[in-house]
């Protein structure tokens, strides 16, 4: 059974609107991250956002209004607003492009949810990027593509890579040393891993649909 989702689409590049949410779901429109919405025939159950990008306040029946100066993005303000209805997973699109500040706050994002026994999925072009903190991925076999590690934290340690094409057992991994970029998949189930810190892992959005629950 699919677990119930809160989708938060933002004001980013749009690499495609893959997804057809379940009346369990969430759609969250943060700022003009609607426009994408309503161009896919998808409804949001709620907008939210100072409207900067928008220009203007939607007239949509549940809207949150920000103040342009704030401490969370629109994202991370949509993402509590998720986390408020009770939602665990997250996938963020339209969350990458365009300024490089706003891509980088995203992947803050991730490891906020992460570091909370949470789940985010940040949809890039061709991507997905997410965190996990002293926990384990699981992927089914994949017949190829590259999948990279890196570490969020100052040091993430006891990390574990199997079943890809270069393992590695109980190491540690710096946030200044990008070892783990360009691992591979070689058709084996595999699994990445750590036990204490936040590791950030980008793969393809094929392989999306293969990780183990």
């Amino acid at each position: 059974m699919k677990d119930k989702t809160c989708y938060v689409v933002g004001a980013g590049e749009n690499y495609e609107l893959d997804f057809h949410p379940t009346a369990e779901d969430f759609v969250i429109a943060a700022d003009a991250g609607l426009c994408y919405l309503d161009k896919q025939g998808i409804r949001a159950d709620l907008v939210i956002g100072d409207f900067d990008t928008l220009k203007c306040i939607p007239k949509h029946s549940n809207t949150i209004v920000l103040s342009a100066e704030k401490d969370d993005t629109d994202t991370l303000a949509a993402v509590r607003e998720g986390i408020k209805a009770g939602y665990t997973s997250f996938h963020i699109y339209c969350g990458t492009g365009g300024r490089i500040d706003h891509t980088m706050a995203n992947l803050q994002v991730l490891a906020y949810l992460s570091a909370n026994n949470m789940r985010g999925f940040l949809f890039d072009d061709g991507t997905v990027i997410t965190a996990i903190t002293n926990d384990r991925l699981c992927f089914e076999k994949i017949p190829c593509g590259y999948v990279s590690v890196f570490s969020c934290s100052t040091k993430a340690e006891g990390v574990t890579l199997c079943g890809l094409k270069y393992e590695l057992n109980n190491a540690v991994l710096t946030n200044t040393f990008p070892i783990g970029v360009s691992n591979e998949f070689i058709d084996r189930e595999s699994s990445i891993s750590v036990n204490d810190g936040t590791l950030f892992i980008v793969f393809p959005r094929e392989a999306k649909e293969r990780i183990i629950q």
